[in-house]
């Protein structure tokens, strides 16, 4: 048995164009490890567009460390934390190849990138797991709000390594195009207060609205619920804002936004987005959706929801589906969701390990 080496993988600029660059290859083996991707294929990462996402920045460090049996690529370590003084956070997650689980691999993983959090003073690490919905015995959240398998492999590995279980957060599916959307459309108008105006755009946010929409961005950190996982506020300005346009613009997606300005002071108050990758075969994914705390209670969420879907049948249509992921406590709009159409098709396990 050959010794397995881990080390960090240097990421390229652009993917090769067929695949055989180590970036694809750790792309694909974590799609092999995602049970909710070998059930839904159109929710395959795509290395095009990951690619972006790695590129380095002056607002967030990422790592990638990749475990090697000889050339072959068998496993992969992800790192990502925020800049700045109160960044005491980092997002960690570990995939294994199915023929080399049960040999240590995911282990060293996980501590080599516990190790590059501790080293950077970070506090706490968090790791999101996906499940299926199955039979047996469910361990619960202790928000009171959904429950996860208690035999998954993720969640047991956790378990023995110390994580503490705290948030389930439901992903799911809806079909496109949306029956009767139209008429969705106008009801949501119909009942929308005047005091509210719509805007909507794709890609790069429109200069007046830059400030009001990086502000939604911080807010996003610090009103979505969050159970014990403790995240710091990631404030976002113009310029990161700017900058998370440009990464997009330079990869393969499409941005499709839906804004609501409260009409007496000019602000915008809510949005959402909705990521769209080139592939046709390949899911939109429901990127945030936010309507601050103060004008809640007027059934923005709603139209926001229903006016991007119809934005989206406008400017690109022919996705299979839209996909999204909420916590189980935020009931408010697992409604909206569910009102529209979205079904819940798996699950993510949020954990928590204390390092200082």
């Amino acid at each position: 048995m050959s010794e397995i080496e881990i080390s960090p993988l240097d990421i390229p600029v652009v993917v090769a164009p067929d695949g055989s660059d180590d970036f694809t290859v750790a792309n694909t083996l974590r799609n092999s490890t995602d049970e909710i991707v070998a059930l839904y294929p159109e929710l395959a990462y795509d290395a095009a567009v990951e690619i972006g996402v790695w590129q380095p920045s002056e607002f967030a460090e990422r790592t990638m460390l990749v475990a090697r049996d000889n050339d072959r690529i068998v496993g992969r370590g992800d790192y990502e934390t925020h800049v700045g003084e109160e960044a005491d956070t980092a997002w960690i997650n570990a995939f294994v190849h199915p023929d080399y689980r049960h040999r240590g691999i995911g282990s060293r993983l996980l501590a080599g990138l516990e190790k590059i959090a501790a080293d950077a003073g970070k506090r706490k690490v968090h790791m999101y797991v996906p499940t299926l919905p199955r039979d047996g015995a469910l361990l619960a959240a202790p928000t009171g709000y959904g429950a996860v398998p208690r035999d998954a492999a993720g969640v047991q590995f956790l378990q023995k390594h110390g994580y503490s279980f705290e948030q389930v957060e439901r992903v799911s599916r809806l079909a496109l195009p949306v029956p009767g959307l139209r008429s969705l459309v106008d009801d949501a108008i119909a009942r929308c207060s005047r005091d509210y105006a719509v805007h909507e755009w794709v890609g790069s946010c429109p200069e007046q609205w830059r400030e009001d929409l990086a502000l939604l961005y911080t807010r996003m950190s610090t009103d979505e619920p969050s159970a014990g996982l403790e995240p710091p506020e990631d404030v976002w300005t113009v310029e990161r804002l700017m900058e998370h346009e440009r990464r997009l613009a330079s990869s393969t997606v499409t941005t499709v936004y839906a804004a609501i300005e409260h009409v007496e002071s000019g602000e915008l108050v809510a949005y959402t987005a909705l990521t769209v990758p080139e592939q046709l075969e390949l899911a939109v994914i429901q990127d945030n959706t936010i309507v601050v705390s103060e004008h809640r209670g007027h059934r923005l969420g709603n139209l926001l929801k229903v006016l991007n879907l119809a934005h989206l049948e406008r400017v690109t249509p022919g996705h299979p589906s839209v996909v999204t992921y909420n916590a189980e406590e935020n009931r408010h709009m697992l409604s909206v969701n569910e009102a529209v159409g979205f079904e819940p098709i798996g699950y993510e396990s949020a954990w928590k390990k204390e390092l200082r």
